[in-house]
């Protein structure tokens, strides 16, 4: 007897018509036809089902802050810094709390279960911190929240940052964060990066580094990261964010610096909403994408996962937290089109984001977590087109959320009644 089967399942791998059983919190069987019967079944119909949304990169000490204490009029990333700073001294624990509770109930509704933030480590109250802990501890039943100590105003920049960075690991932050582009030298920046690297490799811990988001293609700070990551032994654990400096480098130093990322196993996490709306804004025409280069990073077999870093909060007026919506975005700014492309970009939201955050039991193979989500898509390719309704998101064998299909109602002569546009608006074979 089990406790659930999901019949009738598309995975992302091609699969098609597969049952899942789930004993306890783990999948005890991935077959074509399960006979055994099981507590609760439900029927996929033949919609996907795939591991959760796994979101590496994300600010949820500012989410939903949107029009406090007022609008990014310029829409830009440096007002959105200057606007962060506004509102800083304001913050209060408890209404941090309240948005991140609010914002971890949409995650859930849309099959994001596991996401990585970045926490303002700058103002030496660190009310950020305390509460990103407190909502890690609540949210722990329903989603895996890691937490990187993040020097928004520079490590060495802003007053007492070192300081308050350590005091933010000794609370029990999980990662070590940095900016080096934002430090006020070069030569402070990658100071920055080589202190980060060594307090990372004392503590046990992982690195995840705001690197070079900026225009100036001599903002390489991403190259001293990857050297400090070799000479502490760092190798698999660092990631290298947003790298939007690549978008404007020369070929040949991409040439020798992608293989140096390799090298250290860097893990790769562009922003495709932020990337593409914050970068390029001193140009006239051409204007520059500022998306790092997805393609031939992946081609050279680094990990490459999207982030969606932001919500409604000084930097990004948007968002939905749902990182099919990311990688339509990646899709499109990164010119990856084709069939296999598709796939790359689904997997940058899944299973590459879980090796990211190093993710065990994840996965939809037997003794995997039982976490999932079924779409209202029949496979990877047209999840992304559609951004599909999540008709159930399942945690540990449980489902936290359920939605009805999206089925529009037509009243056309000679025309369907109803239309699913997953199912019926298809190109005719």
């Amino acid at each position: 007897m089990f406790d659930l089967i999901i019949r009738k399942a598309n995975l992302p791998d091609g699969r098609t018509g597969v049952d899942i059983a789930v004993k306890g919190a783990k999948i005890a069987a991935v077959e074509p036809q399960i006979d055994s019967p099981a507590r609760a079944e439900i029927d996929a119909t033949g919609r996907l089902v795939t591991p959760p949304f796994v979101d590496p990169h994300f600010h949820m000490d500012a989410t939903l802050s949107l029009g406090l204490p007022r609008m990014n009029v310029s829409g830009t990333l440096l007002e959105g810094i200057s606007l962060w700073g506004e509102l800083r001294p304001l913050l209060t624990k408890e209404a941090l709390v309240e948005r991140a509770l609010r914002y971890c109930d949409l995650a859930v509704s849309q099959g994001l279960l596991f996401i990585r933030s970045h926490v303002d480590t700058s103002d030496p109250r660190l009310v950020t911190v305390e509460a990103m802990i407190e909502v890690r501890e609540k949210v722990k039943p329903y989603i895996d929240l890691q937490l990187v100590a993040f020097p928004q105003d520079g490590y060495y920049r802003a007053e007492n940052g070192v300081g308050s960075l350590n005091r933010a690991l000794d609370m029990g932050i999980d990662i070590v964060g940095g900016i080096p582009h934002f430090e006020r030298t070069m030569d402070d920046g990658r100071a920055s990066v080589e202190a980060l690297c060594r307090i990372a490799a004392d503590r046990g811990l992982p690195v995840d580094m705001h690197c070079d988001e900026t225009d100036d293609p001599m903002s390489r700070h991403i190259e001293t990261l990857a050297a400090q990551t070799v000479r502490f032994g760092l190798q698999g654990r660092v990631a290298g964010s947003h790298l939007t400096s690549m978008h404007s480098m020369d070929n040949y130093y991409v040439s020798k610096l992608i293989p140096l990322m390799a090298e250290a196993k860097i893990n790769v996490i562009p922003n495709p909403l932020i990337n593409i709306m914050l970068q390029g804004r001193h140009d006239s025409y051409p204007k520059r994408r500022g998306l790092t280069r997805v393609r031939e990073l992946m081609d050279a077999g680094l990990n490459v996962s999207f982030g969606h870093d932001c919500v409604m909060d000084p930097w990004y007026s948007m968002g939905s937290g749902d990182m099919l919506e990311v990688g339509h975005m990646a899709i499109h700014v990164a010119q990856m089109a084709g069939l296999e492309d598709k796939k790359k970009i689904f997997d940058a939201i899944t299973v590459n984001s879980a090796k990211t955050m190093g993710l065990e039991g994840y996965g939809l193979e037997k003794g995997c977590n039982a976490d999932f989500a079924i779409l209202q898509a029949a496979d990877p390719l047209e999840a992304l087109r559609l951004k599909p309704t999540r008709l159930g998101v399942i945690r540990r064998g449980k489902v936290i959320a359920r939605s009805m299909p999206c089925i529009a109602e037509l009243s056309l002569d000679g025309r369907p009644a109803r239309i699913d546009s997953g199912r019926d608006y298809v190109p005719l074979s």
